[in-house]
């Protein structure tokens, strides 16, 4: 739509020049890691492991494990899935991966950005803070001691708790107890 304003676009919202500069160097590290092109979520850890065989080194007191090996793990629908890494892979995939946690701390400094910028504009002042279309409502102090009333729901302590709620009232006269059993 030509001449439409971008409401994303800082100058919508008067954003600090330091904020403004300190944004740009963000999005300057994020082009460099864009530039990269790879991205790996997860981590990488070194592993020592034992054998089955009775009689290895492994089994000595002090072991001498073997490895190192690599192993990749990552977090996909709330279930850890991880595969062995050769060396060769280990060297490759180890610069995408720090690649994604930069991307991760870029990301919260931008959000911090953001948030730092929403709270600072001066148009919360200018307007009550109240539902649209509402009226601004008085402060209301909650009471110190209650003086006897009962607390209720918003409501007067006249009025019934829930007005669909009445009372049975039935005139128990009629019943006449005999021997344990009730009758009419």
């Amino acid at each position: 739509m030509p001449g439409a304003k971008d409401l994303c676009h800082p100058e919508t919202v008067r954003v600090d020049a330091s904020h403004q500069a300190e944004a740009q160097k963000i999005a300057a590290e994020l082009a460099a890691i864009a530039a990269t092109g790879m991205v790996l979520p997860g981590s990488i850890t070194q592993r020592r492991t034992r054998c089955g065989r009775a009689n290895c080194a492994c089994h000595a007191d002090p072991p001498r494990l073997h490895g190192p090996y690599w192993q990749w793990t990552r977090k996909i629908a709330a279930k850890t899935i991880c595969r062995w890494l050769s060396a060769d892979q280990h060297r490759d995939y180890t610069p995408w991966i720090d690649n994604n946690r930069r991307l991760r701390e870029l990301l919260a400094r931008l959000e911090a950005l953001g948030t730092a910028a929403f709270d600072a504009d001066p148009r919360w002042e200018r307007r009550p803070r109240t539902r649209p279309g509402q009226p601004p409502e008085p402060e209301r102090q909650p009471p110190d001691r209650v003086d006897g009333d009962r607390l209720t729901c918003g409501q007067p302590s006249s009025q019934a708790p829930f007005a669909q709620l009445n009372p049975k009232r039935e005139d128990l006269t009629k019943f006449v107890q005999l021997d344990g059993l009730l009758k009419r």
